[in-house]
Order: C-alpha cells, then sequence, then structure tokens
C-alpha cells in the first residue's frame, strides 16, 4: 500500500515537472519516466487541438450545411500542405533529437533556422494559389455553385494564410526534438484558446467586428496560428530552450537545407499517399450533397479529438528513438517503441469502444440532420474499428521518422 502511494507522488511530481518544462536528459531517465514526461505535454498538446476542432465545427454547423462541407472541402485540399509540414517536421525533429542527443546544440539551431526557410518558401506558392485560385479549387472538388458563392472566402484566408499552419508545425517539431515538448505545447494552447476565443466572434460578429460566416473561422484560426508563431520565434531567438537562434545562424546552409529534404523527402511521401486518397475521396463524395459532406467532415473532427493525443504519445517516442540513437543506445531506443506501442494501443482499443456503441449519439451532437448523423455514425464506426491496430502502428511509424527513417513507413 505505501508502495502504490510512493508511486503515484511520484506520477504527480512527473507530471508537474513535464508541465514546467524542466530539463531532463531522456537518455539516462528510465524509459517509463522518459515516455511518460514526453507524453504528457504533447498529449496535451494535440488534446488542445483537438478540442479547437470540435470547437469550430461546432461553430461553423450553426452556419448551415455548405459552411460545414467547405471545411470538408478545404480541409482535403490543405492536407497536401500538411503533407509536406508533417514531413519537414518529421526530418526537423530526427535531425535536432540527434543533434542534442550528440550535444551538438549549435548544429540543432542550425538546422532550425533552415527548416524555418523551407517552410516559407513552401508556403509563399500554396499562398498565391490559394489566394487567387479558391473558387477555381472548391470546382475541381466537386462543389456545388452555391456551395462555392458561400464558402470560398474560407478556401481563400486558410491557403493564403497557410504559413502560420507550416511553421507551427515546423518549429514545435523543432522543440519537440530537443526534449522541450512542453514548449510545443504552451503554444497550441496559445493558439487554440485564442481561436476559440475568436471563433464565434468572428463567424457570427462582435462589437465593431462584422459576421464574416464561415470565413470568420479561417480569419480567427489564421489570427491565433499567427499569434502563436511570434511566440515560437521569440523563444527561439530568445533562448528560452535548449535550442537558441542566433543571428549568424540565419544564413542559408545548403548541405544542412539538402540533408533536411532528403530526411523529409520519405516523411512526405507517407502523409502524400494518404492525402491524395482522402482528396479523391472526398472529391467522389461531393457527388452525393452536402449533408454527407458534413456528416463525414464531422466523423472526422471527432475522430480527430482522440487520433491527436494519440499523435502526441507517438511523438515522444519519435523523440526517445532519435535522442537514444544519438546517445548511442539502440537498445534502450528499441525498449522506447514497444512501451510505448502498448500505451497507445491500449488508449486507442478503449476510445474505440465508445465510437463504436455511441456514434449516432455523439454527431447528433453537432447536426441532428437525420442524413448527417447517418452517415457520420457509419464513418466514425468503420474508422473506429481499426483503432487498435491503428494507435501500435503510428507509434512504429514515428520510431522510423525518430531515427531518420523515413522511407520504410
Amino acid at each position: 500500500m505505501q508502495s502504490t502511494k510512493i508511486s503515484l507522488k511520484q506520477y504527480i511530481q512527473y507530471f508537474i515537472t513535464a508541465i514546467k518544462g524542466q530539463e531532463q536528459d531522456l537518455t539516462t531517465i528510465s524509459i517509463r519516466r522518459a515516455i511518460f514526461m514526453l507524453s504528457i505535454p504533447m498529449i496535451l498538446e494535440m488534446l488542445m487541438e483537438s478540442i479547437f476542432a470540435l470547437v469550430d465545427i461546432l461553430y461553423v454547423s450553426q452556419v448551415s450545411v455548405n459552411a460545414v462541407a467547405t471545411i470538408g472541402l478545404t480541409e482535403s485540399v490543405i492536407t497536401l500542405v500538411y503533407a509536406v509540414a508533417i514531413g519537414l517536421s518529421m526530418a526537423a525533429t530526427a535531425i535536432v533529437a540527434r543533434r542534442v542527443g550528440e550535444k551538438d546544440l549549435v548544429g540543432a539551431s542550425q538546422a532550425a533556422v533552415q527548416v524555418v526557410f523551407l517552410g516559407v518558401a513552401v508556403s509563399l506558392i500554396v499562398s498565391v494559389v490559394g489566394i487567387f485560385y479558391a473558387k477555381e479549387i472548391l470546382a475541381l472538388m466537386g462543389a456545388e455553385p452555391d456551395l462555392i458563392a458561400e464558402g470560398h472566402g474560407y478556401t481563400q484566408v486558410l491557403l493564403g494564410g497557410n504559413v502560420t499552419i507550416m511553421l507551427l508545425f515546423l518549429i514545435n517539431a523543432v522543440f519537440r526534438g530537443a526534449g522541450n515538448a512542453s514548449v510545443a505545447m504552451w503554444t497550441l494552447i496559445l493558439s487554440n484558446g485564442l481561436n476559440i476565443i475568436l471563433d464565434p466572434m468572428f463567424i457570427f460578429g462582435f462589437g465593431p467586428i462584422p459576421a464574416y460566416g464561415v470565413e470568420g473561422a479561417a480569419i480567427a484560426t489564421t489570427i491565433g496560428r499567427g499569434t502563436a508563431v511570434v511566440f515560437q520565434l521569440a523563444i527561439l531567438f530568445y533562448g528560452f530552450s535548449k535550442i537558441k537562434v542566433r543571428v549568424k545562424d540565419l544564413v542559408l546552409r545548403m548541405a544542412v537545407m539538402l540533408n533536411l529534404i532528403r530526411v523529409s523527402l520519405g516523411g512526405i511521401g507517407q502523409f502524400l499517399i494518404g492525402t491524395s486518397s482522402w482528396v479523391f475521396l472526398m472529391r467522389i463524395m461531393s457527388e452525393f450533397g452536402s449533408e454527407v459532406l458534413a456528416g463525414y467532415t464531422i466523423a472526422i473532427r471527432v475522430m480527430m479529438f482522440t487520433l491527436m493525443p494519440a499523435w502526441g504519445m507517438s511523438n515522444a517516442a519519435a523523440t526517445l528513438v532519435g535522442q537514444n540513437l544519438g546517445a548511442n543506445q539502440p537498445d534502450r531506443a528499441e525498449q522506447s517503441v514497444f512501451k510505448t506501442g502498448k500505451y497507445n494501443a491500449i488508449f486507442m482499443g478503449l476510445v474505440s469502444l465508445v465510437y463504436l456503441i455511441f456514434a449516432p449519439q455523439i454527431i447528433t451532437l453537432f447536426n441532428a440532420s437525420p442524413d448527417v448523423v447517418k452517415y457520420g455514425s457509419l464513418c466514425l464506426r468503420i474508422l473506429a474499428s481499426g483503432y487498435i491496430f491503428f494507435g501500435f502502428g503510428m507509434v512504429i511509424i514515428q520510431s522510423f521518422n525518430g531515427a531518420g527513417d523515413t522511407k520504410t513507413p
């Protein structure tokens, strides 16, 4: 009995330490403790992102079914941006974690700068396309004329301001690779906290702010993410984490950049395969009308509510693998993978039971339209049926990525 109390006290202390962001050498403390202390801020970070996704769709569902469908179509396109951002972030986490494991903090800082340069370059191209061709993009995805008329502003703002998405991903990946998961957590809490506050103000109007409808959701999201990026850059430049960027680091280093591109190609490919299939799926479903699109979009947002925290635990595995390999401890890296995978599979298995049993009730919370509930419930149950396998698989994938091997996944 006494040992249980001591163990509980230790976990509470670990939790407090993890939230505060106190530095730990993840290559020397116990593996279970390392997983716990890395996972907690990453899970909270992703949980905050999931809460915002649900709140966002809850507000937008009060505008119209077309508004919800617009979000679904736009997100299916912007996942191509996510694919690049996630691929680059995998490379950033792997390289920064390896440098930190080698105690080369200067090399880690230089890698951080190059990944930001790459992210900005890619974002500029996407911004131009999004600003000038938003209507054409929605039409290409099979949107009906009334949906395009109502929703193209959302697509325009979100794609036009995609640099905030890109940098939020990439800089947080740098923090995670350095083991500063709590910094990434507070960044997303800031971003999504602002989003939740600004969302109803810009969607429905508030004081001098007019009601922008679904476009207001994109405006609020861009402002929230942009503020968080400024916060990230301040931390990088003022050295409130292991990584501190100096003025002399702000130069192109082609060797570092090419290494980032090389490592990221496999990760980008991983997500392009998945996101391309999603784009085609959304294109097919658009033929069945806005209700089907809305049901699917709500189901995906609900799914992400639990999937994002699971990715948080998977990201912890990536950091542990990278740092332990950098410290020449491959056996410890392998043990970290299997322990994290077990915890994640248990979590995902419990979640799948909830979705399989209560899918209609969950979808009804967002939209009570019979067709939306019917198709949303079907989607949620199908996705939940593979959660246990996905829980372990995502840890394995992130572990390969953390080792710098992005081609195998």
